[in-house]
């Protein structure tokens, strides 16, 4: 999985994803979201388009972010992502903590 970082206005941040999200990736994944917050980045969305796999490791890894994220009144959202993806964050009920948007710009809006 490839991880790029895009930093935009009002301590926003745009994570881009390239790749699966698994046990092999998501400690890669974790470290990158939470050295947002160590760089004072209040709002993460991330970019999940060009991601079509995740597995509970992966679901970890964001349940673990957006307890950090939480404790310094952050806050984490998704955009564009993909059907596999969806099904699995639905199934799993994170869409209830973390929420979906279609694009960044309602992202930035709504988050």
């Amino acid at each position: 999985m490839e991880i790029s970082v895009k930093e935009i206005e009002n301590n926003t941040v745009i994570i881009k994803l390239f790749g699966d999200i698994d046990i092999y990736t998501s400690s890669d994944l974790k470290d990158a979201m939470i050295s947002q917050v160590d760089f004072g980045a209040k709002r993460i969305i991330m970019d999940m388009e060009d991601v079509h796999y995740i597995d509970s490791s992966g679901i970890g890894v964001f349940i673990a972010v957006l307890g950090t994220f939480k404790k310094v009144n952050g806050k984490i959202g998704m955009i564009k992502i993909t059907e596999p993806v969806k099904k699995v964050l639905e199934l799993t009920r994170l869409t209830s903590f973390l929420p979906v948007y279609n694009t960044e710009a309602e992202a930035i809006e709504k988050l």
